[in-house]
């Protein structure tokens, strides 16, 4: 299989997973910005993870272009991925209307430390499946803030029960991790051309 075609299965499954979210935002019956204010746990869970999906899509995009080829075991790495994130509207939806109560709040955390986890396996596979010395091996280096969302997730998830609030600024910190561009990707690329 051409890795052009997991890349755009991959791009179709994150439009998709974008898109079921922003239908979840439900437009108040009226015509007020007070009645607009009352959705603010609706619209926040809806912003994090929007920048969330498209933290992973950036990512993706900067890996796959490193990679140069696909077997199966990468297609399966790939789908677990999805499924992690294919979870995402469901977890939004649920913390945003239950205003960040704790349940929803430490779920919200299981997907997102599923979803780290899922593509440090998809790196780990692809590795295994590309030479020592390959630009995705060079690209890819010591992974530290792969390692560090892993923790700050864990944290979370078990702060979860008794501060919310400290969940969702801790989940906000990877994210702000991941906001900054990394480049290793880029750095490589650039060398080599």
């Amino acid at each position: 299989m051409k890795k052009s075609r997991l890349e755009a299965f991959s791009d179709g499954v994150l439009a998709i997973i974008i898109t079921i979210m922003v239908l979840e935002l439900r437009v108040p019956h009226e015509p007020t910005l007070a009645a607009l204010a009352l959705l603010w746990p609706v619209v926040l869970s809806y912003l994090m993870s929007y920048v969330f999906i498209g933290i992973y899509w950036n990512n993706h995009h900067h890996l796959w272009q490193v990679v140069e080829h696909v077997n199966g075991p990468v297609l399966w790495a790939n789908l677990h991925l999805l499924f992690w994130l294919s979870l995402v509207p469901f977890v939004t939806a649920w913390m945003g209307e239950n205003h960040f109560a704790a349940v929803p709040v430490a779920v919200y955390g299981v997907v997102l430390l599923g979803s780290a986890i899922a593509y440090y396996v998809m790196t780990r596979v692809l590795l295994a499946s590309h030479a020592h010395d390959s630009l995705l091996a060079e690209a890819l280096g010591n992974d530290f803030k792969g390692r560090i969302s892993v923790l700050l997730y864990v944290a979370a998830i078990a702060v979860a029960f008794r501060l919310p609030w400290l969940s969702g600024l801790l989940y906000g910190t990877v994210s702000v991790i991941w906001l900054v561009p990394d480049r290793r990707m880029e750095r490589v690329l650039l060398r080599h051309r």
